[in-house]
């Protein structure tokens, strides 16, 4: 084991000691109960199984047989999700093989952040994660189930899937993905023209084309953004049959994998041979086995939000300082869009998780004793991987990585506590240091560059972001701008209390910003022209304003926020209570 992943462990583990001792007593309390067909009222039960063919309800109450809840994220609209359309229809005829009842529990809305961008419907984007935790929990609420299927994919629903399943951690659960579309248009290629549209040089016929290219099909897109981190990581908390990840919708491997996902939530059921409820298996350890894999690949920043809420929904409590100290020992192992030029279908080609799984159990920077689904443990997601990885420009061993550390920093300073991803920006650029322009929203940012007012080095600081003031939106739509600039020859950086995209580019981009403005953070005290200082080097996220003088400013009040409209007033409770960035925005708490 490396000396620095045992210690991180080490630390996590007994911050969490009460937390989890506490988890761990509610899901104990949850299995020390009769079955369902003992424990409930006949009127519940009939409810419960009156749709049931008949075969399926005599084997649920007479023998008390498994049934197997299925919460599904299907939609038509969004091509991630358009795949799960048939997977009840799939699954019904695999039980029947296996003789067990599948009923689907519910469904829960998936949005996606690729239509949303830009739009005052983004507002409702981070919180839709607890909507989804919240509608997974309806669904289980019956309480008639012996384990559970989760059908999700893309950025919110993965995470809000998981931690609506962690609050019925005394069920054995699987992940069932439906896997990336094909390639089409490169990322690059996109982004090009993204940014030539942002000049000017092209209109938008031609820019509809190239999005029209890349985004083509049924399945996840090819970047790895946060959805495809979201596989990534799953894999290696052995919450996925090996290898299930990135099988492209509609073959025969991907219906194979979905209905082995059945036969493993039988396995590990309380009747299987390996029970294993979702409760138990997710530990400090499997977290910690996440986070090395997000490193390890250049994965996606939402996830040191995202992967935060998760830990706490199972009593393990972990904070962005872990993350750093692990990103320290973790190499780049992974070069996929936008860490580099290959797409997930590449990756895959090049050996996927499972080789990346295989490097890191092999050098100590993964728990290898941890709970899985499988039953050759999480060893079991690194079997097939080839000895050697298909092309070096994707994948590297550990002994020869793209970089000696994951790429993801800690920033600390004046300006409060932040999160910057450098595994995708040039070392010339790990630190800037310029005078700061200062924006209350990203839109106006964008008109003061279609105005022509930031041809010059600067940071942009864009405040009035974070989950209290807005929702805490991805301000992806500020990639192309900034980085016009960049290739313009201009030192540029992002400051910001909101978020960027899991595709975030070549930019440095100080996010995250913690406390946020609205909360009484430093961000709220700047003003136009004062010198800011981004340093992934060191660490900082400074300002370089004279102490007497930054002491004796009022914070900016910032713009009224924008309650109505998009249904965003139904959201205003989940903005009031909403915990910090680094805290994993929870609402729930």
């Amino acid at each position: 084991m490396h000396p620095v992943l045992a210690r991180v462990t080490q630390r996590i583990t007994r911050r969490s000691a009460d937390s989890r001792a506490a988890y761990l007593a509610g899901v104990d309390a949850m299995l020390r109960r009769k079955p369902a067909q003992e424990r409930m009222g006949c009127a519940n039960l009939a409810h419960a199984y009156a749709a049931l063919p008949g075969a399926d309800k005599f084997r649920v109450v007479a023998e008390k047989g498994p049934n197997i809840g299925v919460v599904t994220a299907y939609n038509d609209m969004l091509s991630a999700h358009q795949p799960y359309q048939g997977y009840p229809a799939l699954l019904r005829d695999e039980a029947a093989r296996l003789q067990v009842s599948v009923q689907v529990a519910g469904g829960v809305p998936a949005m996606c952040d690729g239509i949303t961008q830009g739009t005052p419907a983004m507002e409702l984007s981070l919180f839709s994660r607890d909507t989804i935790a919240m509608a997974t929990a309806v669904a289980l609420s019956h309480d008639v189930f012996d384990g559970v299927l989760l059908l999700g994919v893309c950025d919110k629903i993965v995470p809000g899937l998981l931690i609506g399943a962690l609050h019925y951690g005394h069920l054995p659960c699987v992940f069932v993905p439906a896997g990336p579309m094909g390639t089409g248009l490169s990322n690059r290629d996109k982004s090009k023209v993204r940014e030539q549209y942002a000049q000017g040089l092209v209109g938008r016929d031609e820019l509809f084309r190239a999005e029209s290219a890349a985004y083509h099909g049924p399945g996840t897109c090819t970047f790895y953004g946060t959805a495809n981190s979201n596989q990534m990581l799953l894999e290696a908390m052995g919450l996925h049959v090996p290898g299930a990840a990135f099988a492209p919708p509609g073959s025969a491997a991907r219906e194979e994998f979905s209905r082995a996902a059945l036969r493993t939530v039988l396995d590990i059921g309380a009747r299987g041979p390996r029970f294993t409820p979702i409760g138990r298996l997710v530990d400090a350890r499997c977290i910690v086995n996440a986070m090395a894999a997000l490193l390890a690949t250049g994965g996606s920043t939402n996830h040191l939000i995202h992967w935060v809420a998760i830990a706490r929904s199972a009593g393990v409590l972990i904070d962005w300082s872990d993350f750093d100290e692990l990103s320290g020992a973790v190499p780049l192992l992974a070069r996929v869009y936008p860490n580099g030029e290959a797409d997930v279908n590449q990756f895959q080609a090049a050996g996927g998780p499972a080789w990346v799984l295989r490097e890191l159990l092999d050098n100590g920077l993964m728990h290898a004793d941890v709970l899985s689904v499988n039953a050759g443990g999480i060893a079991a997601g690194a079997q097939g991987a080839p000895a050697v990885p298909g092309d070096d420009s994707v994948l590297r061993p550990v002994r020869r990585p793209f970089s000696a550390t994951g790429g993801l920093r800690l920033l600390q300073g004046r300006l409060g506590r932040a999160v910057i991803k450098v595994s995708a920006v040039p070392e010339e650029r790990h630190v800037v240091q310029a005078p700061a322009r200062v924006f209350d929203s990203q839109e106006a940012l964008l008109a003061a560059f279609n105005a022509g007012e930031l041809r010059q080095d600067m940071v942009a600081v864009v405040r009035f972001q974070g989950p209290q003031a807005n929702g805490m939106p991805e301000l992806h739509k500020l990639t192309p701008p900034l980085g016009v600039l960049q290739n313009q020859g201009f030192q540029v950086a992002l400051v910001t209390d909101g978020r960027m995209s899991g595709a975030s580019g070549k930019v440095p981009a100080a996010i995250h910003v913690t406390p946020e403005a609205l909360a009484g953070g430093a961000l709220a005290l700047l003003r136009d022209g004062d010198v800011v200082r981004v340093d992934a080097v060191a660490g900082t996220l400074d300002v370089l304003v004279d102490e007497a003088e930054w002491s004796a400013r009022t914070p900016c009040a910032g713009p009224p926020p924008a309650l109505t409209g998009f249904g965003r007033e139904l959201f205003h409770n989940m903005r009031r209570h909403a915990g910090g960035a680094e805290q994993g925005a929870c609402t729930w708490l």
